[in-house]
């Protein structure tokens, strides 16, 4: 079971591109660390205030996964929060 999660972030606060990618490095970053994911940014236009990331994770117990990705979304809301973005929406598929 492939459990796959994108997540949608706001980021008003950023003049740059540099500030963009300052707050989805840290996302990534901190989620790959913490849950041993694989996390990549899948949308990667020149829109300085918009982001998508995408969640990856395998295992043979879809319940586990459920789980898991709550706890990534979780986080993720958290340190977008911290970072100065808003987590605008968030999808769960599981294949």
């Amino acid at each position: 079971m492939i459990a796959f999660l994108t997540i949608e972030l706001s980021i008003e606060a950023a003049q740059s591109l540099k500030d963009k990618r300052q707050v989805v490095r840290s996302v990534k970053d901190r989620l790959r660390a913490r849950f041993n994911v694989a996390v990549a940014e899948l949308d990667a236009s020149g829109i300085w205030n918009r982001a998508t990331i995408g969640v990856v994770s395998v295992s043979p117990s879809r319940d586990y996964l459920d789980g898991l990705m709550k706890n990534v979304e979780r986080m993720a809301i958290r340190i977008a929060n911290n970072g100065g973005a808003d987590v605008t929406d968030s999808f769960l598929e599981f294949l």
